[in-house]
Formats: C-alpha cells, sequence, structure tokens
C-alpha cells in the first residue's frame, strides 16, 4: 500500500470540490472522485446532477457508496503527508519580503502555505497540518495565502464578513443583518462570488467575442489589402502593357511616317540627278560644237570653211526641255493621315479595354425590381416588376411622401448604401428617357431638375437623339452609336457612376468624384408616351456577361 502510494501524486488524493484530502470518497457513474459531503451538497444546491469535473449530466440521482480501496489509498498519503511535514518542516522556505509569513510560527517565520478565512489566521505547511487532519478543522475554508485577513472582520461587530448585501453592494457580518442592512437583500458570500463569477464569465466571454471579431476584422482588412495589392499589381500590368502597345504603335507610325517623307524625298532627288546628268551631257556637246564653230568661223580657207559649214551649221541633237521640271513632292495631308491611322490603332484598343472593363463590372450586377410605391401615377408597371412605360391614363394611387408626383419616373426596391452594384435597362426604341440614380432623401414633389447637387446622378435622352448628362449644367455627349441597352455601375465608396452602351462595349459617361452618405436607389424615367411615339417600355434585362 504503502509503495503503491508513493507512486501517486497529491493532487490525485484531493477532492476538486473542497480541494482537501478524500473524506469518505465516492466515485460517480463518469469516474471522477470526490468526497460523499462535497458531491452531495454540490447536488443539492443544483437543479440538475451534473459532475463538476466533466460536466456529464445525470438524469437520475446516483446513489452512491463510499469507495474503500480509494478511502484506504487516502488515509495512508495523508498519514504520509504528516509523516512528510514533520520531517521536512525544517527544509520550508523562510518568508521572504512582499511574500506571506506564517501567524503562528515564532522566531524565523516560514512562508504561508494556507490562510483560513474562519480562524484568519496564515499557516506554513507544518501549521496547516491541523486542518488536514483534524475532523472539526477540515470544514474551515483555506484560500491561498492572503495578507491582512482583519480585512475579513466587520469593524463594527468583529464578526467574519460571510455575507453580502447587495442593497449597498459591500460585505457584510451575520448581526449587520438585524442592524443597518435588516431590511435589504443579504444573501451568502459565496452566493454572491460564484454570482459575481458567472458575470465575470460571461463578460469575458463578451470581451473574447469582442476581441474574436477584431482579429476576424483584421484578417478581412489584410485580405482586402492582400486583393487590392494583387488587383493594383494587375491593372499595373495591364497598363504597362497597353500604354507600351501605344508606345510602339506610336514609335511604329513616326517611323513610317518618316521612310515615307524620305523615301519620296530620294525619288525627287534621283529624279533630278537624271535630268541633270542628261543636261550636263548635252552642254558638253554644245560646247564641243561651240568650238568647231568658232574654230572654222576663225578659218580663212575658204574651200574648208564652205565645205565644214553644213555639218556645223546644224545645233547638234538635244532633248525638248519644254515643260521639264522638278517638282517637290507635296506632303500635305501626309501626317493627317499617319495620325489618323493610329487614332484607329488607338481606337481598337480603347474598345479592348472598355470590353475588358465592362466585363469587370458585370460581376456585381444585382437583381433589380420597380417599386409601385414610388410610381408616378401615369405609368404602367409590369406585373414582375421589370417594365414601366407611359400610359396616358392617371390612376388613383395614394399620394404617399415616396411617390413622384409630376416626373414621369419611378425608384427601385433596392437601395444600396456601400460597395458596387451593376444593372442593365433596355432602352431600345424610344425617343426619351432618364436612367441613373437618386439618394434617397430627393424631392419627389413637383417639377425636378436633375443634378447631383439635388440628389441625381442620370443621363437622359431627348427628341430622339439628343444625348445629355444631367450634370448641372447638362453635358451634350457626342455617341457614336445609339445605345438599345444601357448599363448602370455605381462604386459607392469611389464615389463613381459610369453608365455602358452594352453592346458596342463603350462608355457613354461618368460621374466622378461623388460623395455619397445616404441610401441610393436605382431610378428609371420612360418619360411621355407622346403620342405612341415614345411608347416602348424601359425594361430591366438580365445581364448576359460578355465573354
Amino acid at each position: 500500500m504503502s509503495a503503491a502510494s508513493c507512486l501517486l501524486t497529491e493532487d490525485q488524493f484531493l477532492c476538486s470540490i473542497c480541494l482537501d484530502v478524500f473524506t469518505d470518497p465516492v466515485t460517480t457513474p463518469c469516474g471522477h472522485n470526490f468526497c460523499k459531503t462535497c458531491i452531495t451538497q454540490h447536488w443539492d444546491k443544483n437543479d440538475k446532477c451534473q459532475c463538476p469535473n466533466c460536466k456529464k449530466t445525470f438524469n437520475t440521482r446516483p446513489e452512491l457508496q463510499v469507495n474503500t480501496f480509494i478511502s484506504e489509498m487516502a488515509a495512508q498519503f495523508r498519514q504520509s503527508a504528516q509523516q512528510k511535514a514533520s520531517s521536512s518542516s525544517s527544509e520550508q522556505q523562510v518568508s521572504k519580503p512582499g511574500e506571506v509569513p506564517c501567524d503562528v510560527c515564532t522566531g524565523t517565520k516560514l512562508k504561508a502555505l494556507k490562510s483560513c478565512l474562519v480562524c484568519l489566521v496564515s499557516y506554513c505547511e507544518t501549521h496547516l497540518e491541523p486542518h488536514l487532519t483534524a475532523k472539526q478543522l477540515k470544514r474551515h475554508q483555506l484560500i491561498d495565502p492572503v495578507e491582512n485577513l482583519e480585512d475579513r472582520m466587520c469593524t463594527k461587530h468583529d464578526k467574519l464578513l460571510e455575507l453580502f448585501c447587495k442593497t449597498d453592494q459591500m460585505c457584510v457580518c451575520m448581526i449587520c443583518t438585524y442592524s443597518d442592512h435588516k431590511t435589504h437583500d443579504v444573501v451568502p458570500l459565496k452566493e454572491e462570488y460564484e454570482g459575481k463569477k458567472a458575470e465575470l464569465g460571461k463578460r469575458d466571454a463578451e470581451i473574447q467575442q469582442m476581441i474574436q471579431k477584431r482579429r476576424l476584422m483584421i484578417e478581412e482588412m489584410k485580405r482586402s489589402v492582400e486583393l487590392s495589392k494583387k488587383d493594383a499589381d494587375r491593372e499595373i500590368a495591364a497598363g504597362v502593357q497597353v500604354f507600351s502597345a501605344l508606345k510602339e504603335s506610336v514609335e511604329r507610325s513616326q517611323a513610317e511616317l518618316i521612310d515615307t517623307i524620305k523615301e519620296r524625298q530620294r525619288e525627287t532627288e534621283k529624279q533630278a540627278e537624271g535630268f541633270i546628268k542628261e543636261l550636263e551631257q548635252e552642254i558638253s556637246e554644245l560646247e564641243k560644237r561651240s568650238s568647231e564653230v568658232e574654230q572654222l568661223s576663225q578659218s580663212e580657207d575658204h574651200h574648208h570653211l564652205l565645205q565644214s559649214f553644213p555639218s556645223l551649221n546644224a545645233a547638234p541633237p538635244t532633248k525638248n526641255w519644254t515643260g521639264v521640271s522638278i517638282r517637290p513632292p507635296s506632303y500635305e495631308g501626309t501626317v493627317v493621315r499617319a495620325v489618323n491611322q493610329l487614332e484607329e490603332t488607338l481606337s481598337k484598343q480603347m474598345k479592348k479595354l472598355l470590353e475588358v472593363e465592362l466585363k469587370r463590372v458585370q460581376q456585381y450586377a444585382v437583381d433589380v425590381t420597380l417599386d409601385p410605391d414610388t410610381v408616378y401615377p401615369y405609368l404602367i408597371l409590369s406585373d414582375d416588376g421589370k417594365q414601366v412605360k407611359h400610359g396616358d391614363v392617371k390612376k388613383k394611387l395614394p399620394n404617399n411622401p415616396e411617390r413622384f408626383d409630376k416626373c414621369a419616373c419611378v425608384l427601385a426596391k433596392q437601395s444600396f448604401s456601400s460597395g458596387r452594384f451593376y444593372y442593365e435597362v433596355q432602352v431600345k426604341e424610344k425617343t426619351d428617357w432618364d436612367l441613373g440614380v437618386a439618394r434617397e432623401s430627393i424631392n419627389r414633389k413637383g417639377h425636378i431638375t436633375a443634378s447631383p447637387q439635388n440628389g441625381y446622378w442620370t443621363i437622359c435622352l431627348r427628341n430622339e437623339n439628343e444625348y445629355r448628362a444631367c450634370a448641372g449644367p447638362p453635358v451634350g455627349l457626342s455617341l457614336k452609336s445609339r445605345p438599345e441597352k444601357v448599363g448602370v455601375f455605381v462604386d459607392y465608396e469611389e464615389g463613381l457612376v459610369s453608365f455602358y452602351d452594352v453592346d458596342a462595349a463603350a462608355l457613354i459617361y461618368s460621374f466622378t468624384g461623388c460623395c455619397f452618405t445616404q441610401k441610393l436607389y436605382p431610378l428609371f424615367g420612360p418619360c411621355v408616351n407622346d403620342g405612341g411615339k415614345n411608347s416602348a417600355p424601359l425594361i430591366i434585362s438580365p445581364v448576359n456577361h460578355t465573354e
């Protein structure tokens, strides 16, 4: 037995409830050991029978029997501990400054091992022995050594502060409950301790949750920064590639222009050189003939002059140079044509970039439906909330604050106050329309001037071919083609509203540098019917992502 007990540690003989050596140890069905009194009192105070160690719950309260084997082991350990304490008291540590000394030691004070809340005394290992062995002392509450145990006594009644006044939020003794705290809500100190401990546990759980939430936010921010960096690197690489191609194209066009001009100059020089060579040859022949004529004219030989005269009197054969000249080449339009060709190249590159951009913004497509509570009474909505047109007949609708009463407009049900969103609207066969977004607080009554200052970021078509951005003042738009489907993209944090010709993959207009502080609603204005000329509806179309 003694040899076996030596193989076991002190913790294995301590009850986890009272933290003392087992007294009448019992074993629960889950295999944990406790003092019989400790586990019984623990279950008496709680609504359910639960193991304090593993938290296993028993539907029926177990019948517990003293485990004689563990009881004998605990007794053996207690005896061994007593012998060890008596033999090693001289080896105990002497109390150092800042450590709690034993109140019983005389002379040299040893370091206290425990403080008793009943005796209000701190004990070293040797003087603590009675509290571990004496039955009447084993029930005393021992805690880690603390100084000033007298602070735990009531200064008025000199009694242990074993109760807590919830009314005054202070520790009191038993006598206090019959005097100053007679009508107050008073509970045992342990009960309040357990309640406050539970609150602290709950508070700690809340704090841990807050910490976890912030850690998740940090991770999210790091991921966002990483994604932003990847996007930035991708955009830089794409930008460098595009501008490198443009630079090469410009340099190539410049080189071709210079080569063309130089080639024309070389042809002119070559032509002139040929003519000059012929002329110099004729001059040489003429000078030779002139010399012969001069020599003959000075001859006094009558017969020789007459005989040579016929051959020298005629001029040597020469080319008719009438109308022959060197005309410098015309370079007018050469540079313009080169720039036009470069412009075509730039236009093709721009179209490719816009196709990529449109494909990206289409990733933020959202489902948008029209809100009947905001619709102008003359407008007709489809049952699915995807189409709106002017109907010429005013419907009887409640004039609620959200409804437009003079402008042929309607808002979407959906609102956006962060992030990015995109939707597409078919405007085919219409002569007038308005599209864009509006902030929540816009004025919806009376005649409205659409502008960012008034909370509208829109573009419009008037008189079949007049496109404008309602920028205050309006900006005229020159479009190469007539859009049949318009895409609207908003980046809330970036302050950006862009409009695209979806089929042509062309940018129509962008509002930039906007400051959004409210919810934004998609806005649709089919305008008046105009005798049937503008009867086609605006249709919210599903987004077909471009390839």
